[in-house]
C-alpha cells in the first residue's frame, strides 16, 4: 500500500489522502505573563510594596492613641466644667484670651509653612524643604514661648496646680499639648538637619511626611483646646 492512501472497507477501493484532509494540529498551550521578579515567582525577590508605608501606619496608630488620651482629658474637663456653678471659680484669674488668640494664629500659620515644605520636596526642591522646616520650627517655638510667658503670669496671679481643680485641669490639658508641640519641634529640627545633609529627595521623603502628619495633628488639636478651655 502506498504511503498517503487508505482502503475504504465498504467500497474495497483505495482512497488517496488529500493534503487538505489531514487532521489539524493541536493548538499551542496558552501563554501566561512571566512573574514580575524571578523565573517561577514566589521567590525571595517576588515582593510587592504594602498599600501603606509602615512609617505612616505607625504614626497614624500613635496619633490615634494620642487622640484617645486627649479625649479622656477633655472629658474630665467637661465634667468639672458642667458641674460647676461658676467657671472660673471665684478669686481665680481669668485666662488671657486675646494674647492666646494671636498665638493660635501663629500656630495655625506653622501648618501652612509645613505644607509648603512638603510641597517643595515633592517637587525635588530641597532648599524649599529646609526653609519651610526652619520656619515651621521657629513658629512652634514662638508659640511655646508665648504660652510659657502667660503661664508665668498666671502663676504670679495665683493660678497653680494646687490652687483649685480649675488650675489643675488647665495645666494638665494645656501643659500636655505644649509637651507635644515641644516634641514635634524637636522632630522638626532632626528632619531639618537631615534635609541639610541631602537625606531626602523627590523620590524618598517618607521621614518628612510622617513628621508633617504629626505636626498637623498637634496644630489641629490646639483650636479645640482653645475653644473649650479659653472660650467655653
Amino acid at each position: 500500500m502506498l504511503h498517503g492512501s487508505a482502503i475504504n472497507p465498504e467500497a474495497g477501493t483505495v482512497v488517496e489522502d488529500l493534503p487538505g484532509t489531514a487532521e489539524p494540529a493541536e493548538p499551542p498551550p496558552p501563554a501566561f505573563p512571566a512573574p514580575p521578579s524571578g523565573d517561577a515567582g514566589g521567590g525571595p525577590d517576588d515582593q510587592y510594596d504594602p498599600p501603606i508605608n509602615n512609617a505612616r501606619l505607625g504614626v497614624m496608630l500613635f496619633i490615634g492613641a494620642e487622640g484617645m488620651f486627649f479625649a479622656g482629658l477633655l472629658s474630665a474637663f467637661l465634667v468639672f466644667r458642667t458641674g460647676s456653678v461658676a467657671w472660673p471659680p471665684p478669686f481665680q484669674p481669668r485666662l488671657p484670651i486675646g494674647v492666646t488668640a494671636v498665638n493660635t494664629c501663629i500656630l495655625l500659620w506653622s501648618s501652612y509653612t509645613m505644607y509648603r515644605a512638603l510641597r517643595a520636596i515633592r517637587r525635588g526642591n530641597v532648599q524649599g524643604l529646609t526653609d519651610g522646616l526652619a520656619t515651621t520650627a521657629v513658629l512652634g517655638m514662638i508659640f511655646l514661648s508665648v504660652q510659657g510667658y502667660e503661664w508665668v503670669r498666671l502663676i504670679q496671679f495665683g493660678l497653680t496646680l494646687s490652687s483649685s481643680v480649675y488650675g489643675a485641669i488647665f495645666y494638665a490639658l494645656i501643659g500636655c499639648h505644649a509637651a507635644h508641640v515641644f516634641g514635634a519641634g524637636m522632630w522638626l529640627l532632626i528632619i531639618f538637619i537631615m534635609a541639610k545633609k541631602q537625606a531626602f529627595s523627590r523620590e524618598q521623603f517618607v521621614g518628612v511626611q510622617v513628621c508633617g502628619i504629626y505636626w498637623f495633628f498637634v496644630v489641629a488639636l490646639w483650636p479645640i483646646l482653645f475653644g473649650l478651655v479659653y472660650l467655653y
